[in-house]
């Protein structure tokens, strides 16, 4: 223990932060005026910080085995200092674990299971949400195209982005596979003019999105199904699909065949955007330092990451080919961060949310949980130990003079400033632009 108390406090005082610790029988190791206090009652949760297991420690905070004084940001600025190692890089004697975890993945992820993981973490509360979203509720990476946006601003620009990449047109028909609390569904149909379909598994959402259909007067033009991709039926595939924030629950073992139902909801010369969080490592199957399993057993059961090249790979082999990918890491770090800000700012009311819908035990639970998951997550991403991928794909129609090009083979133009520009020229959606359907 004496050795590992000298492990510990060489590590503190090499922090790029003041960090303190309590020890469970009561003594102090680190920085006086700390601006980052953990007090331990418990010698395993000890352990893990010493051996750089932050993950494990984030579990202990959650349970109340640790208790954690300063702010996020801070936290944070420490548990990436105590690392031992890039969590993104699975070591090469540990690679059996890829051959469990696809095992696993492949168990798992049935429609009852995938259905059940969904509205654990979104059905949660609707009103706890509120409290650190944007108002459209866009729970997915924003895009800052302007260093001075604010986050509903960069939602909005998001939103925008992804219809300009789809070239959405007035009177297609649109799918959008896990589609939240329907922000992309309306702005797709209200800027667009397309006829929309969204599918969710999360009941909360279902109902949000409704209320807001018939509120807007869109019924008829829009609508939304409480639906998994794998039961969805139509009489006639989609012009233009997108996938945001939703294939991270697919699986590894289920991504061919995701990519292949996606390809047949698709018409030929059709456009798939794929907008989802992808994997820093080439091989990890999840993030190491523990930080995989907290996120498995508090936020998101049953989610699984990919790097973004083992996706193309299934995307292809589904027959979908890759026409553009954008990473868009940084922005997500920024996104997260505007909402860990946001839900530090709201403790209280959080709290009190949470505890009308769970109780007092698992409402403190769930608030720390999600503390540590939104701050620890941006970090995440400004490292690299997770990136965000859109990948825009074609399912080529075989017509070598479809298209604008010979041989193109869809609708898509080989070209890529459409994307980045608005009907008004600017290179940025703003929201005093023109109308920004598409002339």
């Amino acid at each position: 223990m004496k050795n590992l108390l000298h492990i510990l406090e060489g590590r503190l005082q090499a922090l790029p932060v003041r960090m303190a610790v309590q020890l469970p029988a009561g003594p102090w190791l680190g920085a006086r005026n700390a601006a980052v206090t953990l007090r331990f009652r418990d010698r395993m949760a000890l352990l893990a910080l010493a051996s750089g297991e932050i993950g494990s420690v984030g579990a202990a905070i959650v349970e109340g085995r640790v208790t954690q004084e300063g702010s996020m940001r801070e936290l944070m600025a420490a548990a990436a200092g105590l690392l031992t190692g890039n969590p993104a890089q699975e070591p090469d004697h540990l690679g059996w674990r890829r051959v469990l975890a696809r095992a696993r993945s492949m168990a798992v992820h049935t429609l009852q299971n995938d259905a059940r993981h969904v509205r654990f973490h979104y059905d949660l509360s609707d009103d706890f949400y509120t409290l650190w979203l944007d108002p459209r509720r866009v729970y997915s990476c924003a895009y800052f195209c302007d260093p001075g946006m604010t986050l509903a601003h960069a939602q909005e620009a998001k939103l925008d982005l992804i219809c300009r990449k789809l070239r959405l047109q007035p009177g297609e028909r649109f799918l959008d596979i896990g589609a939240g609390w329907g922000a992309l569904l309306l702005w797709a149909a209200e800027h667009y003019g397309v006829d929309a379909t969204g599918i969710t598994l999360s009941r909360n959402q279902h109902a949000h999105v409704q209320q807001l259909i018939a509120e807007r007067g869109l019924r008829g033009r829009v609508r939304i199904e409480l639906r998994d991709y794998r039961e969805l039926q139509v009489q006639e595939p989609f012009d233009k699909v997108a996938s945001v924030g939703m294939f991270e629950h697919v699986g590894r073992a289920k991504m061919n065949a995701y990519f292949a139902t996606v390809r047949n909801l698709l018409r030929p010369g059709g456009l798939l955007l794929n907008h989802g969080i992808t994997a820093g490592g080439v091989d990890n199957a999840q993030l190491g330092a523990g930080m995989g399993d907290f996120i498995e057993r508090y936020i998101f059961p049953g989610g699984e990451l990919l790097h973004a090249s083992a996706v193309l790979h299934d995307m292809a082999q589904a027959g979908l080919e890759m026409v553009d990918t954008e990473n868009l890491r940084p922005h997500y770090a920024r996104t997260l961060w505007a909402w860990s800000d946001a839900l530090e700012a709201a403790q209280e009311p959080a709290r009190q949310v949470l505890l009308a819908q769970a109780g007092p035990e698992r409402a403190d639970k769930a608030l720390r949980a999600y503390r540590l998951y939104l701050a620890g997550s941006a970090l995440g991403f400004e490292h690299g130990w997770m990136a965000l991928h859109q990948i825009l794909a074609v399912r080529p129609d075989g017509d070598m003079g479809s298209g604008t090009m010979t041989g193109a083979q869809s609708v898509y133009p080989f070209t890529r400033d459409y994307m980045y520009t608005t009907k008004d020229r600017t290179p940025c959606f703003t929201s005093s632009s023109p109308d920004p359907r598409p002339t």
